[in-house]
Formats: C-alpha cells, sequence, structure tokens
C-alpha cells in the first residue's frame, strides 16, 4: 500500500497495512484494541490488512459520563468498516466478548460487504462463574437515569487464567489512586446500553448466513458456554464452535493463545482461497463477455463493409 493510500487510525486503533483481503477486529464493554494484537498482527502477517479501531464510548475510559449509546458504539464501528472497505475487495469481521455483538450487527445490516466471522468469547449477557448472583438484578432496570447510578467493580481472575499473565497485566496498570477491581470497573450506563444492544442484535441472527468461527472457554469466568450455544443454534450459516479448556474469558491473550491464533490463521486462510477462486472464476466469465462483445462488434463492421 503506497503511503498516500494509508489510512489514518484514530489514536488508540490498530492499523496494519496490507493486501485487499481485510479483517475489522471489535474490542470488548469497557476494553481496548490491545485485546487483539495477537489477532490483528498475526493475520497481518499473512498479508492481510488489520484494523481493529478504538470505538469511543466502548472503550475503557472513553465514556466517564455514561451518556454514549449502543448506536454510537456502531456508528463509530460502520465508519471503520467504509474506511477498510477503501482499500479492501472483501472484510471479514471479528469481535470479543461484547465486541462480538457489534460485529454480528454489522454482519447481519451489510451481508454483502462481509465475508466471514471470528467471534472470540461472545457475550450475550455476562453469567460466568465470577459473576456475582445479584448482577442479574440489574435487568429489571428500566431506564438510563436509574442504571447510571449503579458502578460493578470487577472481580478476579479478570478473565485470564494464566497466573504470570494475569500478574504482568495488572502490574502494568496499578494505580496508586485506584484498586484494580476499581479500573476494571464499568458503569450502570455502559451495561445498561450493552443490554439495548443485545436486545437488538438477537432478532438478526437468523439473517446471518456467512461462514463463522467462534472460539469459547468451558470455564469462561465472565460469560457462560451457553452464549455461544445460541449462535450455534440461531445463526443461518455454518458455525465453528472451538471450546477451549484451559482457558478463561481473553481467549485471544490466555494460556491457550497459540491455539486461537492457529485456529484464526487456517479459518482465515479457508475463506479467502475460496474467495480467490470466486474473483478467478468472475475474471474469466468477464473476460469471455468482453471477448465475444469485441468479436460481435467486429463481426458487424464487416458486414457493413
Amino acid at each position: 500500500m503506497k503511503n498516500s493510500e494509508k489510512m489514518k487510525a484514530s489514536w488508540g486503533s490498530i492499523f496494519v497495512p496490507g493486501g485487499r483481503n481485510g479483517v475489522l477486529l471489535v474490542h470488548s464493554l469497557g476494553g481496548s484494541p490491545i485485546e487483539l494484537k495477537f489477532v490483528a498482527h498475526t493475520l497481518a502477517q499473512l498479508g492481510y490488512t488489520v484494523y481493529c479501531p478504538l470505538l469511543p464510548g466502548l472503550a475503557g475510559g472513553t465514556d466517564i459520563s455514561g451518556l454514549s449509546s449502543w448506536e454510537d458504539w456502531y456508528a463509530a464501528l460502520e465508519k471503520a468498516h467504509d474506511e477498510l472497505m477503501q482499500h479492501c475487495d472483501a472484510v471479514i469481521v471479528g469481535g470479543i466478548s461484547a465486541g462480538s455483538m457489534l460485529a454480528l450487527r454489522l454482519t447481519a445490516m451489510r451481508p454483502e460487504k462481509i465475508h466471514g466471522l471470528m467471534l472470540f468469547s461472545p457475550t450475550f449477557w455476562p453469567n460466568g462463574w465470577s459473576i456475582p448472583w445479584y448482577f442479574d438484578l440489574f435487568r429489571l432496570v428500566r431506564h438510563k437515569w436509574c442504571a447510571r447510578l449503579f458502578r460493578f467493580r470487577a472481580s478476579s481472575p479478570h478473565g485470564i487464567k494464566d497466573d504470570r499473565l494475569r500478574s504482568f497485566i495488572l502490574d502494568s496498570v496499578q494505580s496508586d489512586a485506584d484498586s484494580i477491581e476499581d479500573l476494571f470497573a464499568r458503569g450502570g450506563g455502559l451495561v445498561f446500553e450493552f443490554r439495548r444492544l443485545v436486545a437488538n442484535v438477537k432478532p438478526l441472527l437468523g439473517k446471518i448466513k456467512q461462514h463463522a468461527l467462534v472460539f469459547h472457554p468451558r470455564h469462561d469466568d465472565q460469560s457462560d458456554l451457553s452464549n455461544a450455544m445460541i449462535l450455534q443454534r440461531k445463526l443461518a450459516g455454518m458455525v465453528e464452535v472451538c471450546v477451549l479448556e484451559d482457558c478463561y474469558h481473553m481467549v485471544t491473550l490466555d494460556r491457550q493463545r497459540p491455539v486461537v491464533m492457529e485456529r484464526v490463521k487456517e479459518f482465515a486462510g479457508r475463506l479467502t482461497s475460496r474467495l480467490d477462486k470466486v474473483r478467478a472464476e468472475e475474471a474469466l466469465v468477464a473476460a469471455a463477455e468482453t471477448q465475444q462483445r469485441d468479436k460481435g462488434r467486429g463481426e458487424g463492421r464487416g458486414a457493413n463493409n
């Protein structure tokens, strides 16, 4: 890609230029593109153009007031997709945790422009074993002004099973002013908007026919395996589910990251090969039609003479 053609990614985003096959990745609720950096660089090494935008409001620390809506997050994702499509002929969309809901909605709304799905620990509702039982009572909240009165502190193990990795991550963000639980906390307004997003996405699942690859830990601390089973039952296209035995929620960072990366490469390669074959066939058909038109014009000129 020429320097003049390079996309100007927003601060905090990950963008790696590559070929005409692209990958758009969506981070989690209160998270950041760092969660998907290994996926991004793994695919970039294979020649894909990869974009993982930091979505204002969805990303941690970007909605202190709690006023953003899921429509704002989705609009930012649509803009990122439009930008990526300026450089790519085909795009695979991926999302982690709550970000998978935005990836699903984009796929449902733009079926002709998205050619596959990769979903990491997809979450319709936080119901893993580390989520306190009383969190479900939040479903009773019907108004955002009331939801904003709540604040949900994070709880151990923070989506990471590997003790050394978890310690490294927590030490890197440790603050004297705030505890780890408060640093990773999510406001009630954010969770309320996520609930609204899920309510919007669920009726769309039956319209999604793209091939999907789903990763989910069997013992997910934040979202139970039943979240992945919803997709397996309701998506209209082929769904491959990879159940991971030795990691927690953040499958793109945790112990079985190498397994995830290998499956991601294999899946993307299969989709790309299929797309390349279709493109080659379309090019042959177009060439044959052009040749036929040129031949017809030549015969017409000969008859006139």
